[in-house]
């Protein structure tokens, strides 16, 4: 099974792959289960494993494929960090390496954490990243992945 994919803006990770119906699958550390290889999952893949290595996020902080219920439609958040207290710390949407990270994305994600209510918003399509945080006075950009409180 030979699947190329771009190199990221994240350090190299190891992962367990399979072919299933001709479909290059991947183990998914969270949700305990193989999914399909996609090029944004290779970019969740990427994030969530800097999330644990970098940011020194507890595994079982992380939740994938978050729902979030915006104007009754379902939607989902791609990753949502908890915090100790079980409330939401980050929230991630993570786009393919070929998808631009633009004022749509911004406007999503912002969306979404009108229900989630995180303090802290990173969108990245695994080459470039942006990293927000909510104050008082609404996002201001920060230069840096925010580290696990």
């Amino acid at each position: 099974m030979a699947v190329k994919h771009p190199e990221l803006n994240f350090p190299p990770i190891k992962l367990a792959a399979i072919e299933r119906d001709g479909k290059p699958m991947v183990f998914d550390t969270i949700r305990k289960s193989y999914v399909v290889l996609t090029p944004e999952e290779w970019v969740r893949r990427h994030v969530v494993e800097f999330l644990i290595s970098h940011c020194h996020v507890p595994r079982l902080s992380i939740t994938q494929e978050y729902p979030v219920n915006i104007n009754s439609t379902a939607q989902r958040a791609d990753i949502v960090v908890f915090d100790s207290q079980a409330r939401p710390l980050m929230l991630v949407e993570c786009k393919a390496p070929d998808i631009k990270v633009d004022r749509s994305v911004v406007e999503q994600a912002t969306r979404y954490n009108m229900v989630v209510g995180a303090r802290y918003i990173i969108l990245t399509n695994g080459l470039k990243h942006y990293c927000f945080e909510l104050t008082a006075e609404g996002y201001r950009q920060i230069l840096h992945f925010p580290q696990y409180e």
